[in-house]
């Protein structure tokens, strides 16, 4: 019987290849088996040897090539049959990756699985829009949740976002309605300031600035499509950040 392989959860970071850490791309580039998410971007996984197996496990909302425990069953066999296998993600595996579930059917099995850290789409994004999450001035706190989940309606974010707090918002670019409606319903004010980032890091990166009442609106005219993340605070509407992006924008 073949040795059992190991399993990796390796984190892709928000996009740019040049982000990735040296043991993620030691990883990737010496891996027979990839295991990966379809947000994943094209220039890392260019990086993988050529005749790597690549198997793609692409979620959308709505559709998905297959159900989380599939996923988790498919990484166990692979490892089980004496190949190691490396489980792509973008952003961090840990930060609304699913690493954790991934984790613990590995070790239910008994397959040894080691996670990679990767940037996470939060910190990637706001750094590449030069937009600090935490700032003396402006946000002490920082809160992440998932704006594409079940009982979105039913969930309590009271406090997470307002004066002195900065929130990021991931996977709710199709949920912008309700995450408006909700944020103001539990006392955030609608003229809060906040930014979209669709594809932090990538050379398309765009940030778009707006309110939270105009929330849907913006996201409805600008076009908006995943990866993007929603940051809702005052950090977002600095000076600072506004000369930056500009000329960021001018330098193209």
């Amino acid at each position: 019987m073949a040795d059992t392989g190991t399993i990796y959860l390796v984190g892709a970071g928000p996009g740019d290849p040049d982000l990735l850490t040296i043991r993620a791309a030691r990883l990737i580039e010496r891996a027979r088996i990839i295991v990966h998410d379809g947000l994943v971007d094209p220039a890392i996984m260019a990086l993988a040897r050529d005749d790597a197996e690549l198997i793609s496990v692409a979620k959308r909302r709505s559709h998905h090539t297959l159900p989380q425990e599939a996923i988790s069953d498919l990484l166990v066999r692979i490892a089980r049959s004496g190949e190691d296998v490396v489980r792509l993600k973008g952003g961090d595996p840990f930060i609304f990756g699913r690493g954790g579930e991934e984790t613990e059917v590995a070790r239910a099995a008994g397959v040894p699985v080691e996670v990679v850290p990767g940037i996470s789409a939060a910190n990637g994004a706001a750094a590449a829009s030069q937009i600090a999450l935490t700032h003396r001035d402006a946000s002490s706190i920082v809160s992440f949740v998932a704006g594409q989940c079940k009982g979105l309606k039913d969930q309590d974010w009271a406090g997470l976002a307002g004066k002195g707090r900065t929130l990021v918002i991931y996977m709710g670019v199709k949920t912008a309605p309700m995450i408006a409606e909700k944020l103001m319903e539990d006392g955030l004010a609608p003229d809060m300031p906040l930014a979209i980032i669709e594809n932090g890091t990538r050379p398309e990166m765009r940030v778009l600035r707006g309110l939270l009442a105009g929330l849907p609106d913006l996201v409805e005219n600008e076009n908006v499509v995943s990866p993007a993340l929603i940051v809702i605070g005052e950090v977002t509407a600095r000076d600072d950040v506004a000369l930056a992006l500009a000329a960021q924008e001018a330098a193209r």
